[in-house]
């Protein structure tokens, strides 16, 4: 079994073309995207098409709740931008999305199986973001046994073990390589690198094993789109992984 596990997309549809081309390429058995797919100022109906033209499962991360569930307020500019650019069709196929996916000793969430704004392997200290220690997801996992857990929504690729032998995998961010925020505390996530990032994972005999991949695409364009739509803040994370 290996699957291929994309996460926060936040509508920048060339990085997701560039992601899904290499897969046809390497073939996994299933793609698992772990949500936060539209609300971004790049391309959102681009990338929900190109969403639709791939099997997947997906997640529904706290983005797509705030485009795509008629009930929840579109708090963040960037859940306004996608939600005025979606058609009812692609909003509801948003919102329908569940919050967890459990199949076989695997299980996929956005955020953590509790939350879908809980970053599970990193946690903001008045210093800033800092990576958490295992003992202490493994607390957040609640009673979850399954050996791979599968999580975005902080942007960083990361692969931690935790002490009983599980996996929890970040594959990091397809379309949107950092950014800061200011809850709980400020802080930035920053990957380094403005690559379109994703991860393979893979069942073996000897257990899950992940290969994080980063993936060349033309993040100038994506930069360029974003400024003309009025979102010129975006521009330096795209080029260079830096806010």
């Amino acid at each position: 079994m290996r699957l291929a596990v994309i996460a926060d997309i936040h509508g920048n549809a060339p990085a997701l073309a560039a992601v899904l081309a290499r897969l046809v390429a390497q073939r996994p058995d299933r793609i698992v995207h772990l949500g936060d797919a539209c609300n971004g100022p790049i391309d959102p109906a681009g990338t929900a098409a190109l969403l639709r033209s791939v099997s997947a499962g997906h997640v529904r991360g706290n983005g797509d709740r705030m485009v795509g569930v008629a009930t929840e307020p579109a708090v963040s500019a960037s859940a306004r931008f996608a939600r005025e650019r979606l058609s009812a069709a692609d909003r509801n196929w948003l919102g329908s999305w569940p919050a967890v996916i459990e199949a076989d000793d695997w299980l996929a969430c956005h955020g953590s199986p509790r939350s879908d704004t809980e970053y599970l392997l990193e946690k903001v200290t008045p210093d800033g973001a800092v990576v958490r220690p295992p003992a202490e997801v493994a607390a957040l996992l609640g009673p979850t046994r399954a050996r791979l857990i599968l999580c975005g929504h902080t942007h960083l690729p990361r692969v931690v073990r935790l002490p009983d032998g599980r996996l929890v995998v970040n594959p990091g961010s397809v379309g949107l390589p950092a950014y800061d925020d200011d809850q709980p505390f400020p802080h930035k996530m920053e990957s380094g690198s403005p690559h379109a990032r994703y991860v393979l994972v893979e069942r073996t005999a000897r257990g899950w094993e992940a290969a994080l991949e980063s993936v060349v695409y033309d993040w100038d364009h994506a930069a360029g789109l974003a400024e003309a739509n009025g979102w010129p803040a975006w521009a330096r994370p795209l080029r260079t992984g830096f806010v």
